[in-house]
This record gives C-alpha cells, sequence and structure tokens, in this order.
C-alpha cells in the first residue's frame, strides 16, 4: 500500500520560497531546507526534485503570487499613469521599509546571484521581467494615447527605463538603510513622465 504523504506540498513550497528568497540559493543547503520545511530530505527529494528544481518550482510560485497583481494594477480603466506612478511608489516604499527592503525581490536576488553563470535562471529572470516592463510599456501607449504623455516620449525606452528604475530600487532598498536614496530616485524618474 502507498504511503501517504504527511506534509502539506503547498505549504512546504511556500515555506522553501521564504528560505530562499531571505538567504539566495547558495547560502541555503538541503540540510537547512529539512530543517526549515520540517520535512524529511528523501520527501523533499520525492516531492521536488533535488534543490535546483525546488528552487525553480520556488521562483515559478513566486512569479504566480506576484506578476498577476501587477498587470491588474497597470490595465485599471481610466487614467493610465495614475497607476504607473502608484506602482512606482509602492516599489519605493516597499524598498525602503525595513520589513520588507531586506528580503529584495527573489527574482532580482536570482539574476544578481545565479543568472549570469545558468542560463536556465537567467531565461526565468528574463521571463519574469518581461512582465513587469510589457505591462508598463501598454500602460504607457496608454497613456500617450489619452494625452497624459508628451508626444514626443517613446513609451518603449520608458518602461525600460521605469523597470531598471524598479529592480535598482529592490537591490539598492536591500543594502542601504537611508529611506531617502529610493524614494528621492523614485520622484526624479517619475518626473520624466510629467
Amino acid at each position: 500500500m502507498a504511503r501517504t504523504k504527511e506534509f502539506d506540498p503547498e505549504a512546504a513550497l511556500q515555506s522553501a520560497l521564504e528560505l530562499f528568497w531571505r538567504r539566495g540559493y547558495e547560502a541555503t543547503s538541503m540540510a537547512d531546507l529539512v530543517e526549515h520545511l520540517g520535512v524529511g530530505r528523501a520527501s523533499i527529494y520525492a516531492t521536488f526534485g533535488n534543490k535546483r528544481e525546488l528552487y525553480l518550482k520556488a521562483m515559478d510560485r513566486y512569479a504566480e503570487t506576484r506578476d498577476p497583481s501587477l498587470l491588474a494594477e497597470l490595465s485599471q480603466p481610466g487614467p493610465a499613469l495614475p497607476a504607473v506612478r502608484a506602482l512606482v511608489h509602492r516599489f519605493a516604499e516597499e524598498a525602503a521599509s525595513p520589513e520588507q527592503r531586506l528580503a529584495g525581490c527573489l527574482v532580482t536576488n536570482t539574476a544578481a546571484e545565479l543568472a549570469p553563470h545558468d542560463p536556465v535562471m537567467a531565461r526565468r529572470v528574463e521571463v519574469s521581467w518581461d512582465h513587469v516592463e510589457t505591462p508598463l510599456h501598454s500602460a504607457l501607449i496608454r497613456a500617450q494615447a489619452q494625452g497624459e504623455l508628451p508626444e514626443d516620449r517613446d513609451p518603449r525606452a520608458l518602461a525600460r527605463m521605469l523597470f531598471v528604475l524598479l529592480q535598482g530600487l529592490r537591490v539598492v532598498g536591500k543594502a542601504s538603510d537611508d529611506p531617502a536614496r529610493v524614494r528621492d530616485a523614485a520622484e526624479q524618474a517619475l518626473a520624466l513622465l510629467d
């Protein structure tokens, strides 16, 4: 008779995500995962595969929970620029928040730690980044069509600049305890939309 799992795989995946997010891939050992998840090594392997496969599943979970809200924020009917501004302000506040800043962004952390030497991770990072840049670009096209954004502005270039800013806010926010650094940068970037 097959033995039933003695743990909730969804809860274990969420727990692994939180540990990887806080510590990074390299600094998290299988022993750390066993201890943090409260699940035996054999059960982790049987359910998720090796550490790398578990990390990829954690990245997928992160994308499922983070990206859809961003698309919804930027796709609301009506004026588009207020939604873009609100998104940039939200990222700046998260980056400045003592509770949230230390974790940074799992995708940004992965980009810095693993993407330079792991093509699979680099591709996952690119896909996630596209899920940020594309809605920004669409919102800025809408803003320009609605007369909110001057005609001489390039929505694609602005979306890329804002995307890089958002990623930079996460990195600087994680490493700096000066909230003015990220807030000032966000305000200066938003001034380019006027």
